[in-house]
């Protein structure tokens, strides 16, 4: 039988992960998930572990009273209140997008830019702001927060655990940076699937998730694999004219709660 085994949330955009028990979606995903990002202070763009590996030390979580808590070894905790309707909205710029987005304050920006090293803003993307997932993949009316291009993403245990034999080490999920973790197909399974269930929630797989040097960032640490794993041997049999691919985009077509240990039905 397949069921969900695990649920992860990145409340900051390349940020450490919120390992979850239960959470609720909304039409951009999990509640809370990619909805705040750092970005450059002069030209408003995005920032991630790509250029600045520390941030996979950065810890990011949503706070009960609606904000965000920033804390990282070495620096001092701050909370974070939701930016209100009056907050200055900041250009920024994210892949190819360009938008307007409440920017959460001079506090804020001081301790990002303590962290990262230089001007830095932090940003959040309320609902109504939300921008189109990637052109030519889902369906029109699709929309994203801060993540890449699409509001989740899944891998299959069984998936990583074929990865992590071929390369001769475990290799920990949380270097692919998944939201919904199936276990009980075979490996790869996720790539022929089409239309899913958990619970009362469906979902559409929209496209293959094409990985990149950020896989080669140890979440514990924050360093770099020396010998480029597991990216380098992604490339040696999941290599595509696209990239190599490991793991399923997908949008949620209703709102409601996920729950570790749910069982999940192929529909399609």
């Amino acid at each position: 039988m397949l069921r969900l085994s695990a649920l992860y949330r990145y409340p900051l955009k390349s940020g450490k992960a919120d390992t979850l028990q239960h959470i609720g979606l909304d039409k951009l995903g999990l509640q809370g998930d990619r909805r705040w990002m750092l970005v450059d202070e002069a030209s408003g763009r995005f920032l991630t572990q790509r250029a600045v590996a520390k941030m996979s030390q950065l810890s990011a979580l949503c706070n009960p009273a609606g904000g965000l808590t920033l804390s990282s070894p070495g620096y001092a905790t701050l909370d974070v209140a939701l930016p209100d309707s009056a907050a200055e909205l900041r250009g920024i710029t994210i892949w190819r997008d360009t938008l307007r987005v409440p920017d959460a304050g001079d506090a804020a920006a001081r301790w990002a830019s303590d962290f990262i090293g230089k001007p830095t803003r932090l940003v959040h993307m309320p609902l109504e702001r939300a921008r189109a997932t990637g052109a030519g993949f889902g369906k029109d009316s699709d929309q994203v927060g801060f993540a890449d291009g699409y509001p989740l993403l899944l891998i299959g245990q069984a998936s990583l655990d074929d990865l992590s034999a071929r390369i001769g080490r475990p290799m920990p999920m949380l270097r692919f940076r998944p939201n919904l973790v199936i276990e009980g197909a075979e490996a790869f399974a996720e790539d022929g699937w089409k239309r899913l269930r958990i619970g009362d929630i469906e979902f559409r797989l929209v496209k293959p998730c094409s990985r990149c040097i950020l896989t080669t960032i140890d979440p514990q640490t924050g360093e770099r694999s020396a010998d480029r794993e597991p990216f380098a041997t992604l490339e040696t049999y999941r290599k595509t004219e696209n990239g190599a691919m490991f793991g399923q985009n997908l949008v949620n077509d209703g709102i409601g709660e996920l729950a570790v240990g749910m069982p999940v039905t192929v529909l399609e």
